[in-house]
């Protein structure tokens, strides 16, 4: 339960002479700005900030806008569902006009009730530059908790402490639009707040160094400097994604167990008895990779032996491991699918951890690390350690969330999860022939909870690697650079 606030119950007591003194004096300001129309230089901003949440809010989604203002960032985001909600009746008014084919309601922040929008949830909850507005900000996150299923995802931006100054004297010599006197929240405030209101933050960072269009160098700034250390401190919005905690997307859910496996006839009985029952049922889904021993051949005559075990065999469509967990994902039943890799250097029984975590609800997408216990001698190569411990670090710094062990085999994904990363790929194009970063690329522009789970690392006892460390480390650089373009630059 999230803690009490003086103010929790605001929106069943509308004589708090105090919150209704503040917002009738904020709603009147507000009608005021929108009914004159008036011009700032602020044009730029909110077209970069709409650019920045088109890149996080797929198209199609359902969206719910707090403090909808015009509607204009609502409109761009291209939602299936749209609705837009402000205490302003001439906000609402222009929205409503100049953009019918959204839905736009008059009503405080404060006092949502989940009726009033039609009992409806919805996929991203957006409020931009509203929070340093608000009267009581854990009310309202208390208040939009009923329209967020499992899977919701709140995104906030909000003003910097370093604008404060810069923000007053623009707004002085009439640059920036006028407001009232506000809360200056820093990031750890909101954070904060998100807990108590039982919220997850999962990525946080900052966006815009220059409000102002100046040819050039505004683009650069933004898209470049705002991303690196220390220029990013100068960036005027804080942005953060959070999650609904304690909420459970399916109760005991099915799994998919895919294991690729090319040349690996020594280990398939062994990973028939190994791989675990769990939870409602699970499926072994075998893709053989046009193996130059009797691996194929092996893998049906040893499922015809278990026919207690639900299993399947493929023969891969393509090449490369990628292929193979693709053509493994698209025909696996389960609720939940994870990878295996069939040369048991992760012993199948850690799956059930990573099965835990995912039907509880702790994590939406496991990603196993191999570099925290001591590892079996010749399991890791100095070189590929190396390798792992870099790429590790170019994740974390990309994607926002950190990423230890990129190229361990063990990952996992709900199927519906893994049904909207591929409905994605397009964005980042189909050229990883791993499998690994076309997953983890696609959990982070969806902005799940990625969790890592720590795994012991056992060397191969049967056959080699298909790895080339220097090949395949070119085409690893090549994949960050690229990545770089599509999820950190933008």
């Amino acid at each position: 339960m999230s803690t009490s606030s003086p103010h929790q119950n605001l929106a069943s007591n509308p004589y708090d002479e105090e919150f209704e003194g503040y917002q009738a004096n904020r709603s009147q300001f507000w009608d005021q700005i929108n009914g004159k129309r008036s011009l700032s230089l602020g044009g730029y901003y909110q077209k970069r900030l709409g650019h920045i949440y088109q890149n996080i809010v797929p198209a199609g989604s359902s969206v719910l806008e707090l403090g909808c203002k015009e509607g204009k960032l609502l409109h761009a985001l291209k939602p299936s569902i749209g609705v837009g909600v402000d205490f302003s009746k001439e906000a609402i008014s222009h929205a409503k006009k100049h953009y019918p084919a959204l839905e736009f309601v008059q009503i405080d922040a404060h006092q949502l009730q989940l009726g009033a929008l039609g009992g409806r949830q919805f996929d991203y909850i957006i409020v931009s530059d509203l929070v340093n507005d608000l009267w009581d900000v854990q009310t309202v996150l208390d208040s939009v908790r009923p329209f967020c299923h499992p899977q919701t995802r709140l995104v906030f931006n909000f003003f910097s402490h370093v604008w404060n100054l810069p923000l007053r004297a623009a707004r002085a010599l009439g640059l920036a639009t006028p407001n009232l006197p506000q809360n200056w929240l820093t990031k750890h405030d909101m954070n904060n707040l998100l807990e108590i209101s039982q919220y997850e933050t999962l990525r946080q960072w900052r966006e815009i160094i220059a409000p102002l269009n100046i040819p050039l160098v505004s683009n650069f700034c933004n898209r470049y400097l705002a991303k690196i250390w220390p220029f990013e401190l100068l960036a005027i919005t804080n942005f953060i994604v959070a999650r609904p905690a304690g909420m459970q997307l399916i109760k005991k859910p099915t799994v998919s167990v895919v294991i690729a496996a090319r040349n690996e006839s020594g280990h398939i009985a062994e990973l028939i008895a190994r791989v675990p029952e769990m939870g409602g049922g699970t499926q072994i889904v075998f893709v053989e990779g046009n193996s130059t021993d009797d691996t194929y051949e092996v893998i049906a005559s040893e499922i015809a032996k278990h026919p207690e075990r639900n299993c399947m065999l493929l023969k891969q469509t393509g090449k490369g491991k990628g292929n193979a967990v693709r053509n493994g994902f698209d025909a696996a039943t389960g609720d939940i699918l994870m990878i295996l890799d069939a040369d048991i250097t992760v012993p199948p029984e850690d799956l059930e951890r990573c099965y835990l975590i995912m039907a509880s609800g702790l994590g939406e997408f496991v990603n196993g690390v191999r570099l925290v216990y001591p590892m079996q001698d010749e399991a890791m190569r100095f070189l590929n350690l190396l390798g792992n411990k870099f790429f590790s670090w170019a994740f974390s710094w990309l994607i926002g969330q950190p990423i230890r062990d990129t190229l361990c085999g063990t990952k996992v994904v709900w199927k519906t999860d893994y049904q909207r990363i591929a409905d994605n790929r397009k964005y980042f194009g189909d050229f990883d022939p791993f499998g690994d970063f076309d997953l983890l690329f696609g959990a982070a522009r969806l902005n799940l909870k990625i969790v890592e789970v720590p795994i012991r690392y056992r060397a191969r006892r049967y056959g080699e690697t298909n790895i080339s460390r220097w090949s395949h480390g070119w085409l690893l650089l090549k994949m960050v650079a690229f990545a770089a373009r599509r999820i950190k630059f933008i």
